[in-house]
């Protein structure tokens, strides 16, 4: 199932860049050059994952330190208060 979706969404993606073939251009931090539209926009798309990704694992991240020092300190004082 999970093939066939990657699948379709593969061959959407390759009739979006061949339907958006049209030459633009294209400039960042001072490096200028030609691409087609479509790929201009798969390569934007691609980045702004990456940075979403990014900041997803520096959240998890933060989250399982915050875990890792509350189960610390819980453990560390027995319950019922036994001597």
């Amino acid at each position: 199932m999970a093939t066939a979706a990657a699948l379709v969404l593969l061959v959407l993606l390759i009739v979006f860049m061949l339907q958006n073939s049209t030459k633009v251009d294209v400039q960042f931090l001072g490096l200028t050059g030609t691409m087609s539209l479509g790929m201009a926009m798969l390569i934007a798309a691609v980045g702004g994952g990456v940075v979403v990704a990014i900041a997803g694992m520096a959240r998890v991240a933060q989250l399982r330190m915050n875990a890792r020092r509350t189960r610390r300190s819980t453990t560390g004082t027995k319950p019922g208060g036994s001597d």
